[in-house]
């Protein structure tokens, strides 16, 4: 499965959030990001803590890419 999390780092460059704000806030350890970031796939978990931290639905953050 292909995931892409470019509508994470549009939405955080809209509210003017850096990546380390994201992370220190939605309590997400560095490698975390780092898979984010590599377009890796991470928990629900996870992408629970960010929705709520950013008050967003999951597909705001991700999208399923076509391999």
């Amino acid at each position: 499965m292909a995931v892409s999390y470019n509508r994470l780092w549009k939405l955080l460059v809209d509210r003017k959030m850096s990546k380390a704000d994201l992370r220190k806030q939605a309590v997400i350890a560095p490698n975390t990001m780092t898979k984010l970031r590599r377009d890796e796939e991470v928990t629900l978990g996870v992408l629970g803590k960010i929705c709520k931290t950013l008050d967003v639905d999951y597909g705001d953050i991700m999208e399923y890419v076509k391999e």
